[in-house]
């Protein structure tokens, strides 16, 4: 199970997250200060930290590099700064991610889920939804057990909309999630690709599974 460690001195948002991820089943520990996740971090391997900055005792800011120093795991900064400096500052000395408070939960699962695919522990799972089964060790969609071979970008994709299958995500998202670069306005790359994928399906059954929520971007037909 992915192990994420949650540093947080907000006992509300603390919470929060650990409900939310555990819901997600996340294994989660919590830590209320940057002396606190130290202690954690020696005593426990993670996959991924999520790190508030305004700690009291050793700050996030301080803890970054401390962190890199005694583990592999990814780091997403969650905090109410969001001048551009801090973010750039913080990326520059080993955070992965950076996420500005107040955030929406599935916009910060989805990061979660961006960093943990880069980790070679998270490989090898299927993810699934109603008659949906994506396979990762075998690359392939199985629809109501009938197996459709994917390129890895219609993987990729597919990936992100049966993670979350109640969130509609804009091109924008599609496109940094499965080409891992960010957006420049790539609208008929993503277009197209949405489009093999469901000429792929529509061979193996006509319930349309792939939505378009126009002026926004797209989510699975529940």
């Amino acid at each position: 199970m992915t192990k994420i460690l949650i540093v947080e001195d907000d006992s509300h948002i603390n919470n929060l997250l650990y409900e939310t991820l555990v819901s997600e089943s996340y294994s989660c520990t919590q830590a209320f200060s940057g002396t606190e996740a130290l202690l954690c971090i020696e005593k426990e391997e993670y996959q991924l930290i999520l790190l508030d900055l305004m700690l009291p005792g050793v700050s996030g800011e301080q803890l970054v590099p401390m962190i890199k120093e005694r583990s592999a795991a990814a780091i997403i900064v969650v905090s109410s700064k969001d001048a551009l400096d801090s973010k750039v500052d913080l990326l520059t000395i080993g955070a992965d991610d950076y996420i500005t408070k107040p955030f929406e939960i599935q916009e910060l699962l989805v990061r979660i889920l961006v960093q943990l695919r880069k980790s070679s522990s998270y490989q090898g799972q299927s993810v699934t939804f109603q008659t949906l089964t994506l396979d990762k060790d075998r690359n392939a969609l199985f629809v109501s057990g009938k197996e459709i071979p994917l390129t890895h970008r219609e993987f990729k994709i597919l990936e992100l909309l049966l993670s979350y299958p109640k969130k509609i995500f804009s091109k924008q998202e599609i496109y940094e999630y499965a080409w891992d670069e960010f957006y420049i306005g790539e609208d008929k790359t993503v277009n197209v690709h949405i489009s093999n994928i469901r000429q792929k399906i529509k061979k193996e059954t006509e319930e349309e599974w792939i939505k378009t929520v126009w002026g926004v971007g797209f989510t699975l037909q529940r």
